[in-house]
């Protein structure tokens, strides 16, 4: 049992495995009992079967494919985040398509990353979601960046008050820009970035880029044609 003041960083995280391939599924569940502050709660081959796991247990955080039998990757996250919010995602698929990433984080996701990701990537995602963080991969932030410059929403259709400016600045961020590479785009200096950095982060209500990123998505503010 954990004591009353332990947090993420100090307690045993509960990590349950949803992947359809034994061989992936195994492979993770070896990993992830390797490292001395995760234990493997259960494993899953079917989105059902993740949500019965969430049901049945307490889980910090979920690894996550997102091609699942029976029910889907999204719909399982959208059944345990609903059910469980306590409980984190973060996704581990092997694609990197604009659609399946800007459902994921609507649903629920806290953190994207892509299989060829390593043990300390993984590790990172997870202990980092336990504490409500989101992870990005670099090779997440590098496709998002391919679609920077497809156009946004209205400005009278953002929310909690940003301005059209602060949602140009949210939307590279979404598009995985660097300060430096925004300050370069938008023609602005260090100082005016981190200031619309921290107004977008204080209106919306977000710790990190990775919960920005998943903020955009939600509500229709990202770089992609179908939001």
């Amino acid at each position: 049992m954990t004591g009353a003041n332990e947090t993420a960083d100090d307690r045993v995280l509960r990590v349950a495995i949803a992947d359809d391939h034994p061989v992936v599924r195994d492979g993770l569940a070896l990993l992830m009992d390797l490292l001395p502050d995760v234990e493997v709660a259960g494993v899953a081959a079917t989105g059902a079967e993740i949500v019965a796991l969430a049901d049945a247990q307490r889980l910090d955080v979920v690894l996550m494919d997102l091609r699942m039998p029976q029910l889907s990757g999204v719909e399982a996250i959208k059944r345990i985040r609903a059910r469980h919010p306590e409980t984190q995602i973060v996704v581990l698929t092997t694609y990197a398509d604009d659609e399946e990433i800007a459902e994921a984080f609507r649903a629920g996701a806290v953190s994207y990353l892509t299989k060829d990701a390593d043990r300390k990537d993984i590790h990172q995602a997870v202990t980092a979601a336990a504490r409500g963080q989101g992870l990005i991969s670099p090779q997440i932030r590098e496709h998002l960046g391919r679609t920077a410059e497809q156009p946004g929403p209205a400005a009278d259709e953002a929310p909690d008050g940003l301005t059209p400016r602060e949602v140009e600045v949210l939307r590279l961020i979404a598009a995985g820009r660097s300060n430096g590479e925004i300050i370069e785009l938008l023609h602005i200096s260090e100082a005016t970035i981190k200031t619309h950095i921290n107004r977008v982060f204080t209106k919306t209500r977000v710790r990190d880029r990775a919960q920005a990123v998943r903020y955009a998505y939600r509500h229709g503010l990202a770089s992609f044609s179908d939001t």
